[in-house]
């Protein structure tokens, strides 16, 4: 039992028994130096695994921070979550300095990977500072108490047209979901699980490293997005917890493989047999597929995902080759599963069925049964920090309302069938808020309003787009008389300028550029889905 570490092209095996001593030792050590709250940014890696265990086993509040926030975000956020330390990789020195300047109280600054500042302490400085204290007699580790009712996790939510909220989660939150999931998804010892997606995100952290070390299963970190399928085999993965986005990409690239072979009509004749075998009981698909596979990963056994929609002839192309695909569903708010397929419950088109500690109601149905998805349960987050305002609008008699819409079909399972409000989800994930790139964008002078939307480039690439209408008189000012391209260049480079502040998954990479308002109710509120069909009908 270890956790594989693949950091800087070097791999090294560490086992559960350096993961504890590491982890009590970090605990020891925040126990020492009297901290509260701390935040942790930076890959995932062994360090950050540490953090977060040594963080919650010493009773403190762990901050995880997004690795791709720019400085200004990360700023915000540490002064918002009111931390006193930082554990961080030395690329966001600026970012925490600048924060400090700014007035944020941050005591201790920990750095990962090596830094020669001398206001920093090294990573492997506090972990001998822990051990040291863990063989004295001033060890404190044994008589920590926890609190399940408190909050020991934050975590923020993607930002909106104001702030991202901050999430408040108790250690029975997360605990609850995981003894959960395991009912519907098993992790066994022998299993190795591939880190890749950003571990501050509660899917990843959740399922892959606490339900993964929970099983005593082997994590191995992936050495970034170019290097999935070389780690899948280097490491001889079993179980792959990724998103939409990846897989299809990957998928992709096996057909692009059987098509490169010539062996297309074979693959499409064996399927048939496949399924005729599947018909009567006999499951032959990884011998019959071995040779694709074997390009893939031939040790994968399953594959999990979530966070955003999968296309459907991806996931029946996946279980024709024999690899198993689940799904599920949640919100951070939740910790994060709610619903979840499994092994012998599964369903084309569904999220599959609530975890069995939790209960799901459908709240405003209209005449075919779809309205808001609510969930109660162990799961469901204390509230929101500070925003007691927030937290009354999802919070109702112990219901968490989602801001989903979807349905419940006869046998439980659980659809999904669009947002309550106008989330865009990214095929990796993320959620984008167009509101707040649309008060962005109305920032510029000569323009009066604007609608960011979302384009399906293809399959696996989502592009954001925003149609911008722009004032004549102001921009003739600007510019003078100009045929449109050229209003729409200078429009263009500003949008650029408002790119550059933000996260690479945030960036417009299209505009429409027009003088026409655009259409509103009597209210003046934008009809944003009659804009986005007609635009749908220009494409």
């Amino acid at each position: 039992m270890h956790l594989n570490i693949n950091r800087l092209g070097e791999v090294k095996e560490i086992t559960y028994k350096k993961f504890a001593e590491d982890i009590k030792a970090m605990a020891e050590a925040l126990i020492s130096i009297n901290a509260k709250r701390i935040a942790v940014i930076g890959n995932n890696s062994y360090e950050w695994c540490v953090t977060y265990l040594g963080t919650e086993t010493a009773g403190k509040i762990i901050v995880p921070l997004d690795k791709a926030l720019t400085d200004i975000e990360i700023e915000k956020l540490l002064k918002r979550s009111e931390v006193d330390v930082v554990i961080y990789e030395k690329k966001y020195n600026n970012a925490i300095s600048n924060a400090m300047n700014d007035g944020v109280q941050i005591k201790h600054k920990i750095c990962i990977d090596e830094n020669s500042e001398k206001d920093i302490i090294k990573f492997e400085d506090i972990i001998k500072k822990g051990k040291k204290i863990l063989k004295s007699n001033k060890r404190k580790y044994g008589k920590v108490t926890i609190d399940n009712k408190e909050m020991y996790i934050m975590l923020f939510t993607s930002g909106t047209t104001n702030e991202p909220k901050a999430v408040m989660l108790s250690q029975n939150n997360i605990c609850s979901n995981i003894s959960a999931i395991a009912k519907h998804v098993k992790l066994y010892k022998t299993d190795t699980l591939l880190s890749f997606l950003p571990i501050h995100h509660t899917f990843e952290c959740t399922i892959t490293f606490l339900y993964g070390t929970y099983s005593g299963a082997t994590i191995a970190f992936c050495e970034g997005l170019r290097h999935i399928a070389d780690n899948l085999k280097e490491f001889q993965v079993s179980v792959f917890v990724a998103v939409p986005l990846v897989l299809e990409t990957m998928y992709k690239k096996i057909q692009k493989g059987i098509d490169d072979s010539g062996k297309e009509k074979l693959i499409n004749k064996l399927k048939s047999l496949s399924n005729f075998l599947l018909n009567h009981h006999i499951d032959a698909r990884k011998f019959l597929f071995k040779a694709v596979l074997k390009q893939f990963d031939e040790y994968l056994r399953v594959v999990l995902y979530g966070a955003a929609p999968m296309n459907k002839e991806t996931i029946e192309g996946y279980n024709a080759l024999g690899i198993e695909l689940i799904q599920g569903y949640g919100l951070t708010e939740t910790s994060p599963v709610i619903t979840a397929e499994s092994d012998e419950r599964k369903r084309p088109g569904s999220v599959g069925r609530p975890l069995c500690n939790l209960e799901v109601k459908i709240v405003g149905k209209d005449n075919e049964g779809v309205g808001e998805i609510a969930v109660k349960g162990p799961s469901v987050m204390l509230g929101y920090y500070a925003n007691k305002e927030a937290t009354k609008k999802v919070l109702k008699k112990g219901w968490f309302y989602t801001g989903d819409y979807g349905y419940v079909d006869k046998d439980g399972f659980v659809y999904v069938t669009g947002r309550k409000n106008d989330i865009i989800v990214l095929r990796n994930g993320k959620n984008i808020y167009p509101q707040e790139l649309e008060f962005l964008i109305n920032k510029i002078n000569f323009i009066d309003e604007s609608l960011v939307y979302a384009r399906e480039r293809n399959i696996t690439d989502t592009l954001l787009c925003a149609k911008i209408v722009y004032n004549k008189d102001l921009i003739v000012k600007e510019l003078g008389d100009k045929p449109e391209e050229q209003y729409k260049k200078l429009i263009w480079e500003q949008v650029k300028e408002i790119n550059k502040t933000l996260p690479t998954y945030k960036h417009i990479k299209e505009i429409i550029i027009t003088t026409e308002p655009l259409d509103k109710t009597t209210t003046h509120k934008v009809k944003r889905y009659q804009e986005i069909n007609k635009l749908e009908k220009i494409k």
